[in-house]
């Protein structure tokens, strides 16, 4: 299987809620991706491979809408039960939105993941070791 088949699998799976985050991260590591970004707003998924070509994705449009106010507390805490395996991809995006979350990026090869608020506001979150 070629890195974007393998891609749109994880991304698939995810998307059905079959994968918690470090599993996506694993595999898309291994299908040679180095960094994802997700845009809420665009419904586009876009991921960056190491030999600079890129693969974008559309998403399902938003079922709800994203808050207006940036909660940086309301979104570690879906990050944490996401680490948890206790949340997984559809509950993280819905509490995310609901936490004013517009898209992210996420790093794998830098080990975080930044997400932005629609004025701007960033959150930085380092992977767990």
């Amino acid at each position: 299987m070629n890195a974007e088949n393998s891609v749109r699998e994880i991304v698939q799976r995810s998307n059905q809620g079959r994968m918690h985050f470090g599993e996506v991260v694993t595999a898309l590591s291994a299908a040679g991706v180095e960094s994802y970004q997700v845009d809420f707003r665009a419904a586009n998924n876009t991921y960056y491979f190491a030999d600079d070509t890129a693969l974008a994705l559309p998403q399902k449009a938003l079922e709800t809408a994203i808050a207006e106010q940036f909660d940086a507390s309301a979104l570690v805490d879906a990050i944490r039960a996401a680490q948890r395996g206790e949340v997984m991809y559809p509950e993280f995006k819905r509490l995310s939105l609901a936490a004013g979350c517009v898209g992210y990026m996420v790093w794998i090869t830098g080990r975080h993941v930044s997400y932005l608020g629609r004025r701007g506001e960033t959150h930085v979150e380092r992977f767990p070791d």
